[in-house]
């Protein structure tokens, strides 16, 4: 008799329990450990007895039931916050191991699941946040995305990849789902008259980070399944399985180059739609909420394509959502008719489908969350001293900055939005990101010292996606000077802190000589 994917699932946390108790009781390394635990969704904290365990929210579409579920059993485990993370899931941390396959089976049972959200598996699968009521979108991709995680969901158990793959799914050339730079990303286009698809392949961020390659025809959206295996299988047969460094999609890519991939790419494809139908049949959502219209200005107020309902931006700092909050937001969003949570890239979440009164209300109920500027609405990793991985704290590096803005009484909005990941993995996306830091450790004069990496730059969107530019190392501790001399340019030039740093190259350099190590 076959297994449903819960039964399998469920079958799987005992022996998971016992294989994490071997590593509390120090049988098994902890890269042992990581290698079986990534794929239940669940890492190890830095201190070896803490763990880590992360839900799929499906392309951060949220469901009322999924969130009150994680919010229960952090109050029952007597964690204060939870985790949003730039690939629109829900970590919560800080439990014990019990409690954690406690959580992962009772998951299961409610259709909540951490399978494959670690490891060498399929990942969540992105999209633009405000897709179906941005202005401007060439459609609303979430129905695709939503067929693609399930496609991944049903058969998790079954992937022997070489590392993991993500998938991503944008409504309009800004590319706010970074499809650009993942292993396979799919842009919505729109073109007289009709539907297509963008396709890019081999991108990502990390060590030797590279934009994607794009495939060279549109496709059909009803096609997408077709590229989503042949994507997964070119994967499986050229992947590197002995070097873990180097077994990431890109890799093939850049060992084939762009001409050779794409033929085997084809290769793949071919065979793919010849074993069988993929043709994908979604049906989007229909948004005919009566709208009212709302004079109140903010940056956090976003104007949906529907007349007379909005989008608010909330912006917890550094991901970090308390309790608290998600109590506000089951008391006062979830008895508004018709309102949606969708988390963004960002470690942040939009409140969608609000007439003009409601979105007033929520502005003023979510003001103290964050995000009211952009400097607010900075990326950091959640680093060490949670992250096994970590080399430095992002978290209160983050805190260090916007507490010396305070201190100076600096309040322009001017400085964009900057990217800590506390070590090369790139958790925060610092490669794209206008301001990028990334963690390390260096040596000077015999001592070791806690440094950044400066990246500066970077951006997507269709014609105008550059990875950012490494400019140099400073040290942890000036890093909040050294935004904060750059803001006082910007504010004092008046211009974008992409024109700033093309057109005032020479001020830029100065300020790098002072601050970079040399």
């Amino acid at each position: 008799m076959v297994k449903t994917l819960d039964e399998v699932l469920l079958g799987e946390i005992e022996g998971f329990k016992e294989l994490g108790y071997q590593f509390l009781n120090g049988e098994i390394s902890k890269m042992d450990f990581k290698g079986a635990s990534g794929g239940m969704g669940v890492y190890a904290h830095r201190n070896k007895k803490d763990f880590m365990v992360r839900f799929r929210v499906p392309s951060g579409i949220v469901q009322w039931n999924v969130l009150q579920f994680i919010h229960d059993y952090a109050v029952k485990y007597g964690v204060e916050q939870v985790h949003l993370t730039t690939r629109q899931a829900i970590q919560l941390h800080g439990i014990s191991m019990d409690q954690i396959c406690e959580v992962i089976e009772a998951g299961i049972k409610q259709g909540i699941y951490t399978r494959g959200s670690g490891g060498n598996y399929p990942r969540n699968v992105a999209i633009s946040p405000l897709s179906g009521v941005e202005k401007g979108e060439a459609f609303d991709v979430s129905p695709y995305a939503l067929a693609v995680g399930d496609y991944f969901l049903q058969k998790i158990y079954t992937y022997k990849l070489p590392r993991k793959l993500k998938v991503a799914f944008s409504n309009s050339e800004e590319d706010a789902a970074n499809t650009g730079a993942v292993d396979l990303g799919f842009l919505a286009v729109e073109e007289k008259g009709k539907k297509y698809f963008r396709v890019y392949l081999a991108g990502g961020l990390g060590r030797n980070s590279r934009l994607g390659a794009e495939f060279p025809e549109r496709i059909k959206p009803e096609d997408v399944l077709y590229h989503v295996e042949a994507a997964t299988q070119i994967f499986m047969s050229e992947g590197d399985y002995q070097n873990k460094n180097k077994a990431r999609m890109r890799y093939i890519l850049d060992r084939m180059g762009e001409e050779e991939f794409m033929k085997c790419y084809r290769a793949h494809l071919l065979k793919v739609k010849q074993g069988g139908d993929r043709t994908l049949f979604v049906t989007g959502k229909e948004y005919n909420k009566t709208g009212i219209k709302t004079d109140v200005k903010s940056k956090r107020l976003i104007e949906q394509k529907q007349e007379g309902l909005y989008s608010v931006y909330v912006h917890p700092a550094g991901g970090q959502l308390s309790l608290k909050d998600m109590e506000l937001l089951f008391d006062h969003v979830k008895v508004i008719p018709e309102a949606e949570i969708r988390l963004a890239m960002s470690e942040g979440f939009y409140i969608r489908n609000l007439n003009g009164q409601e979105a007033e209300n929520i502005l003023e109920l979510t003001r103290h969350i964050g995000g009211e500027n952009r400097l607010e609405r900075s990326v950091a990793c959640i680093g060490v001293p949670t992250c096994q991985m970590g080399i430095l704290d992002s978290q209160e590096t983050l805190k260090e900055v916007i507490g010396y803005f305070k201190e100076k009484n600096f309040t322009e909005d001017v400085l964009p939005e900057i990217h800590i990941s506390g070590c090369p993995n790139s958790c925060s996306a610092h490669e794209i990101g206008k301001i990028g830091f990334c963690g390390k450790r260096i040596n000077i004069q015999g001592e070791a010292k806690d440094a950044f990496e400066l990246h500066l730059g970077g951006k997507l969107g269709v014609g105008k996606a550059r990875l950012a530019d490494y400019c140099g190392d400073i040290l942890r501790e000036n890093v909040p000077a050294f935004l904060y001399e750059i803001a006082l340019e910007l504010s004092k030039t008046n211009k974008d802190f992409y024109d700033w740093i093309e057109e005032d190259r020479p001020r830029l350099e100065e300020i790098l000589s002072h601050y970079t190590i040399q």
